[in-house]
């Protein structure tokens, strides 16, 4: 089954509120992982909260194509 953008909004639409982790791919054998939790969805972007402790920015935005390319991964819990 293929995964859409419109599929992985709507599956972040329900997720709304919860704790993440997030796994960006940075380049070549690189990652950087945060922790978060998911504020809000627009039709084209997703807004996350970082913890503050962890991050010197408090929010970052990604697009829905970013999880359809895997630049990054999201694990909720």
């Amino acid at each position: 089954m293929p995964i859409t953008i419109t599929s992985i909004k709507a599956k972040l639409d329900g997720k709304i509120g919860e704790s993440l982790t997030i796994t960006s791919r940075l380049g070549r054998k690189k990652s950087k992982t945060r922790h978060g939790v998911l504020r809000e969805t627009f039709p084209s972007v997703f807004i996350i909260e970082l913890n503050h402790d962890e991050n010197a920015v408090e929010r970052v935005s990604y697009s829905y194509t970013d999880i359809l390319t895997k630049n990054i991964e999201l694990n909720f819990g």
